[in-house]
């Protein structure tokens, strides 16, 4: 599918980042009636608020960090902490974290810049709204501002697409905007969709998908070990980039009574993330027993996999998550 980036120069040809946008100018462009309504969310930071046939839906434009999603008849699918930060420059925890242009602490020739990049606490613009059947169709971008650039990311546009309904599909693109298409500079970026998923008892889930897949074990000191069972379960905290896989994982839950099945497209690297009760606790957003109802599944590109593009190429990523019934019980897992 071929997609046009629009951008901004000045005179020098630096880009530069569009001016916000109020709440009526959103409204008046973007807003659908009985669909789609922009509006003062937490903390006076501005939110989409979705009801369609088929879903509803909140996003908040920092970070376009799409926090409740819940299909028409099912319980919400993404886990929020009801103790989030909701101001400006502060991340969300939970929902669906936007996570650009690096993963984590940042590494390399520069080790300075926030925790998971800039992208999850940037105010984002919205470029496209449209209903198409029972599904909305919403596009949000970024490009780069003053804190991009003292981070050393000046020329770049990414663009987030989401269709929200019964499934939810998020796709990201970036693009390298290097003016200088032949002596330009590459850009190297690590990118993931960050997902919080509801659940039960993570101790009763069985997520399939990663058998016989290499990963690195943050819990350990960043070993990298194999897990040879087909079936992961989870005892402890899990903090794990599985390396060098495309595959579709299933997340089965006896306790809600459904799969979360997550495919992705664009992602060689699958993040599957719990603090448990000890690193939670220490968590000040994050309430101290939370980690019983989530279990973080998420679509990435990160260390050996982290992406590199030269001037005017992109890269796509895409996450679609879906709900099937499953009547299974808990005992069954050890059956």
């Amino acid at each position: 599918m071929t997609r046009r980036f629009s951008h901004a120069q000045d005179a020098s040809g630096r880009l530069h980042s569009q001016s916000m946008q109020t709440l009526t100018e959103l409204n008046d462009q973007f807003g659908i009636p009985h669909v789609l309504v922009f509006a003062e969310g937490k903390g006076g930071l501005l939110c989409a608020q979705i009801t369609t046939e088929a879903c509803t839906a909140t996003l908040y434009l920092q970070g376009s960090h799409l926090v409740h999603w819940q299909p028409a008849g099912q319980k919400p699918v993404l886990f929020l902490s009801d103790r989030s930060n909701y101001a400006p420059g502060k991340a969300i925890r939970g929902g669906v974290p936007v996570i650009f242009p690096w993963f984590g602490a940042r590494t390399g020739a520069r080790t300075d810049g926030p925790m998971h990049g800039f992208a999850r606490t940037q105010l984002w613009q919205v470029a496209f709204a449209a209903v198409s059947g029972k599904d909305l169709h919403l596009t949000l971008t970024l490009g780069p501002t003053d804190e991009s650039r003292g981070l050393g990311y000046d020329h770049f546009r990414v663009a987030y697409e989401l269709i929200l309904g019964s499934t939810l599909t998020l796709r990201i693109s970036v693009v390298n905007l290097d003016p200088e298409e032949q002596a330009g500079t590459p850009m190297h970026f690590e990118e993931a969709l960050h997902s919080y998923l509801a659940v039960g008892e993570p101790e009763h889930l069985r997520i399939y998908g990663l058998g016989q897949t290499e990963f690195l074990d943050k819990a350990d000191g960043f070993k990298r070990k194999k897990q040879t069972e087909d079936v992961l379960t989870l005892h402890e905290q899990t903090d794990r980039p599985y390396l060098n896989t495309t595959a579709t994982v299933t997340v089965e839950d006896p306790d809600l009574g459904r799969r979360l099945v997550v495919a992705k497209q664009g992602s060689k690297t699958t993040v599957v993330w719990n603090p448990w009760s000890e690193l939670a606790a220490k968590m000040s957003d994050f309430p101290a027993e939370g980690w019983r109802g989530m279990t973080c599944i998420e679509t990435a590109n990160v260390a050996e996999n982290g992406v590199t593009l030269k001037p005017k190429e992109a890269h796509t990523m895409e996450a679609k998550i879906s709900v099937e019934p499953f009547s299974g019980s808990a005992t069954e897992r050890t059956q």
